[in-house]
């Protein structure tokens, strides 16, 4: 493919368009003047390409047209010319008025540099499982947790969010399912610095992400088996200060809230429950009847609590603003930035609030040394009530619709059960629960180059980070109102009894913790070619990780008043107060060894020698290797002879032994601990009890993780594929041996390395990029599955295969299968039944056919709540000024177990479950009678009736946006790039699931947020 830069001479009044690349030199001596437009082959612009004069500094950027200006000091120049994912070309002025250039795609951008474990390759020579994504994706989504905007960009990734909660919505992260019997998180690595927190990291700060999925990761060694996400923040580059300016307003709302039954319903419900055990109806038909057509609100309420209790929509901001640019000698990138969200609720006692800010700079001190120095910090704010989102939720579907939310007055009604009225505790009337957390990182980075040696460089990094959090939960009385349902007062309205809830007193516990982190590593690189066909890259480095955290809590109760919120004003009684200390430490070496001949045959081999401070000292050091080989057969002769229309085409290989040390600390020890029982001989003993048995042997899971992948291009590289098979077994997983031993033993076992897993599946990644005219596309389309199974744990000796875990997904449950319901005494009669069922009730099946409904009946699940099969459709448009990005996301293979305790008596019901039921007249039904909360078998015993697929698509992203940058008014009035657009996020969800969201497992989570955004983008 041929792109094409045109060069006409113009005149000395012309505009010159920005120039990010570099800033001009003073001392060249301006002689020739040119300018030009960068397109593709198909006659498209290329906004954004570099245009630089050769051997100088001297150089701009192509506008939204691709049209660009630029002075030269001699009209036989050369012009270095390069946009991504397209080939570098020179061209030669020649003293030309106009010059037509066109740029060669290069197959998927392989001339770029891609972020790996302590370095950067280039992406054509990387020969494991490595997925990257530019950081202006994860822009596109108004989420204020950086987490939420992963789910659907990355193949084999997989991205649940369980909660929606502000402050509380971090997404569980995933790369290729999950291997262990323990911890599955993947290692987080921010600019070099492992174990940051990326939740509330500031998406405008990225620059691009990496995922290391194979043996790639085995240089981090025992933190790397469940893969690494490498994340690096932006850095300045030479060129003029640039700033931008974003600016976010949006509004939330539940993707999906309960349908509850209306108070007609729940009573008629509830007079069939009492039926059913011959018991005299609760409801008269005249209370049902008053109950539905509303008109004694007072007596005969119809409350719908979650309209009552929640906003139609919650406030959200984001916005930023950031300084770039620089010289040779000094490269910057400045960032600050806020976000905000509030709460769901009405009189919303939830909220989050954040301010952040980021410098990032770039020293060169002399030819041969640079130094950099990044500072980070944001402060979060988390406000909550003194009720957890689970204990408001729970409430929410248990609150009565024949009772008051608000009396018809507007004073506060009564609760459900120990002062909870969801329209109250969702407020500040009961105190407050506010969290503040501090967050302070930096790192010095000093890189030195050796002249005498060429290819020679040594980098060290010292970062230091900080953390500290201030907790203050204050909370106090507050006061319903109740109604006997026949007092009134002199006005003849109801005599409301005014009642105190929650606490006798005022009462505030206050929490402090503070933590540090050091990280110190040293790298030697080397990096030679030789011959122009041995190239040869050799990384040595060691790192040394330490840390101390500790915490510290006080509590007083009896406050004389909620004036005063503060510890001194408590109470002398009942006082309490806490504290405790860790330490962490970790020291390792590691190494690199790249190879390639001719650019085409690749060789890696990556190692780390490991030690952490949670093993004894036999045991405390591990060596994780990782080797994997690569092949670009398109470079091959036969291959261009052959199968040309192929225009690039790579095959990789991969093997490598990682490992997983996220475990308790110090479980080769014995640990001790204060107990509860407390003797007082004169004065008060406390009592040191055994907590744990040691096991000196306890060490390292051990993943060994085999990978094969292929990656492509054809069509003159428009499409563009890459897909991978993997096989990882996890091994020496600590487990207990509880199943195996009897209780009545007494012992308290430790935990050993006996657990076994085997996680197998694919990932793939398909992207097509063209242009029809104006208007150009770039679809891509990505996905992930993987399938665990347990190869081995301790397991009850004897259990039917049918129930055995062993062979199937871990975490997966027993269940009895419910086949129907039954529909009277005859069919109960004609099938084996649970004593005690009755016409109604779930008829279980009868599994091993020995005519009774059992223990042994129940059967292992096949299915968990973890998807096994995700992915993405990202769709990316572009016509003149408008632009628009689509993103699809499904997951699929999951489950979830919709049971709520609390129905009947102690709560209402689903309008799902009320609709259909079954009834004396209707006992075809194939939904169950009420029932009373767990009391039944089918009741409290697990069982699929409850259970439900959890397989979606959705709408996961949207923006569509105006660049008003290309106008002449924009460029006249300084500004280099102005974007209006609209994103959302959840916009429609397509899924089997009626009143939750499909990502979430539990029914008394917060929900997941659907938002709604309007932004503007300034760049000047």
């Amino acid at each position: 493919m041929k792109k094409q830069i045109i060069l006409r001479k113009v005149s000395q009044k012309a505009v010159s368009v920005k120039a990010p690349i570099s800033s001009p030199v003073f001392n060249t001596t301006i002689q020739f003047q040119v300018s030009g437009t960068v397109t593709d082959a198909n006659g498209s612009p290329l906004p954004g390409a570099s245009i630089l004069e050769k051997g100088t500094t001297n150089g701009v950027q192509s506008d939204f047209d691709g049209n660009f200006s630029i002075e030269l000091s001699d009209e036989n120049a050369t012009l270095v010319v390069s946009y991504i994912g397209f080939a570098e070309k020179e061209i030669v002025v020649n003293g030309q008025a106009t010059v037509n250039v066109q740029l060669e795609e290069s197959a998927q951008g392989l001339d770029e540099v891609v972020v790996v474990g302590y370095g950067v390759k280039k992406k054509a020579t990387i020969t494991g499982a490595i997925s990257t994504v530019e950081g202006e994706e994860f822009d596109k989504s108004p989420v204020t947790n950086f987490s939420n905007s992963f789910a659907g960009r990355v193949s084999g990734l997989t991205v649940v969010t369980r909660s929606g909660e502000p402050g509380s919505d971090n997404s569980t992260i995933r790369i290729r399912g999950s291997n262990t019997l323990g911890d599955n998180s993947p290692l987080i690595v921010i600019d070099g610095i492992p174990n940051r927190d990326m939740n509330r990291l500031n998406p405008a700060n990225i620059e691009n992400i990496t995922v290391l999925k194979d043996a790639s990761a085995a240089i981090y060694g025992a933190q790397a088996a469940n893969g690494v996400i490498l994340i690096t923040t932006k850095r300045g580059v030479e060129g003029k200060p640039e700033i931008t300016v974003n600016v976010n307003t949006g509004l939330s709302s539940p993707t999906v809230l309960p349908n509850m039954a209306d108070a007609a319903t729940y009573a008629q419900m509830i007079n069939e429950l009492y039926a059913y055990d011959g018991i005299e109806p609760k409801y008269s038909e005249e209370d049902i009847l008053r109950y539905r057509d509303g008109s004694d609100p007072w007596k005969y309420p119809n409350t719908d609590w979650y309209d009552e209790t929640m906003k139609s929509e919650a406030l959200m901001q984001t916005s930023s603003l950031e300084l770039r640019g620089g010289s040779e000698s000094l490269k910057y990138f400045v960032s600050v930035g806020t976000r905000y969200q509030d709460g769901i609720y009405k009189n919303s006692a939830t909220s989050y609030n954040q301010t952040d800010f980021r410098s990032n700079l770039d020293g060169k001190i002399s030819d041969n040394i640079n130094l950099s120095i990044d500072i980070s910090g944001r402060q979060e704010n988390r406000n909550y009530p003194t009720r957890s989102a689970g204990t408001i939720f729970s409430m929410l579907m248990r609150s009565y619709p024949t009772t008051n939310a608000y009396w018809p007055n507007g004073l506060n009604g009564p609760d459900i059960a120990n002062g909870n009225n969801p329209v109250v505790i969702t407020t500040k009337q009961s105190g407050y629960n506010r969290i503040i957390d501090y967050v302070f990182q930096s790192n010095v980075k000093l890189n030195i180059t050796f002249p005498w040696a060429k290819g020679l460089s040594f980098t060290g990094n010292v970062a230091y980070d900080k953390n500290i959090q201030n907790r203050k939960l204050w909370e106090k009385p507050w006061d319903l109102y109740t109604w006997d349902e026949e007092t009134l007062d002199e006005n003849d309205l109801p005599f409301l009894v005014k009642s105190q809830r929650g606490f006798p007193s005022p009462q505030l516990r206050q929490e402090m913790e503070d933590g540090k982190k050091v990280t110190i590593n040293a790298l030697l690189n080397y990096e030679r070619s030789f011959s122009e066909k041995h190239n040869l890259g050799i990384l040595l480095g060691s790192e040394r990780l330490s840390g101390d955290q500790m915490n510290f809590w006080a509590f007083r109760k009896q406050f004389v008043s909620t004036t005063i919120d503060e510890l001194f004003a408590g109470g002398e009684n009942e006082k309490d107060n806490s504290g405790e200390a860790s330490t962490s430490a970790r020291l390792n070496y590691f190494g690199r060894v790249n190879y390639d001949f001719l650019n085409k045959y690749l060789f890696e081999f990556v190692w780390r020698y490991d030690g952490s401070y949670i093993f004894s000292e036999d045991q405390r050091f591990g060596f994780f290797p990782g080797v994997s080989l690569g092949w670009i057969a398109s470079q091959e002769n036969f291959w261009n002879n052959n199968l040309s229309f192929i225009n690039y085409f790579k095959l990789r290989g991969s093997w490598g032994k990682t490992g997983n040390d996220r475990i308790d600390p110090y479980q080769f020890n014995s640990s001790y601990g204060f107990g509860t029982r407390n003797y007082v001989f004169g004065d008060e003993e406390k009592v040191l009890e055994e907590l744990r048995v040691g096991n000196p042997n306890v060490t390292w899971e051990v993943a060994n993780q085999f990978n094969i992948g292929l990656d492509g291009a054809i069509f003159e590289s428009k499409l563009n594929f890459s897909m991978d098979y993997f096989y990882n077994y996890r091994t020496d997983i600590l487990w207990q041996r509880n199943a195996s031993v009897p209780q009545s033993t007494g012992l308290i076992l430790p935990r050993e390395n006996i657990g076994e897993v085997v996680n197998q599946g694919f990932d793939f990644l398909i992207g097509y990029n063209n242009s029809i005219g104006e208007f150009r596309y770039n679809l891509s389309l990505n996905g992930g599955y993987s399938n665990n199974h347990i190869k081995f744990w301790d397991e009850t000796p004897g259990v039917p295969e049918y129930q055995r875990s062993t062979g199937r997904p871990m975490n997966a449950e027993l269940n009895y299968n419910a086949i129907g319901v039954f529909e009277d005494q005859a069919s109960l009669e004609s099938y084996p039944h649970w004593e005690g069922a009755g016409p109604g009730d779930v008829i279980f099946e009868d599994v091993n056919e020995d005519g009774v409904i059992d223990g042994l009946d129940r059967v292992r699940s096949e299915k968990t709540e973890e998807p096994t099969f995700s992915g993405g459709l990202n769709m990316n448009l572009d016509w003149k000024n408008f632009y628009t990005s689509i993103l699809f996301q499904w997951a699929t293979g999951a489950e979830r177990y919709s049971y709520v305790e609390f129905q009947g008596e102690s709560g209402n019901y689903f309008a799902k479950d009320a609709n259909g039921r079954w009834t004396e007249e209707n006992p075809s039904a194939t939904k169950a009678r009420p029932w009373n909360r767990y009391f039944g078998y089918w009741r409290d015993q697990r069982n699929t009736y409850w259970l439900q697929n959890a397989d979606y698509l959705r709408l996961k992203n949207l923006v569509i946006g105006y660049n008003l940058g290309g106008l002449e008014e924009v460029k006249k009035a300084g500004f280099e790039d102005f974007r209006i657009y609209f994103s959302g996020n959840n916009l429609i969800t397509f899924d089997k699931l009626d009143d939750f969201d499909p990502e979430s497992t539990s029914s008394n989570a917060y929900p997941l947020n659907k938002i709604y955004n309007l932004g503007i983008s300034l760049t000047f």
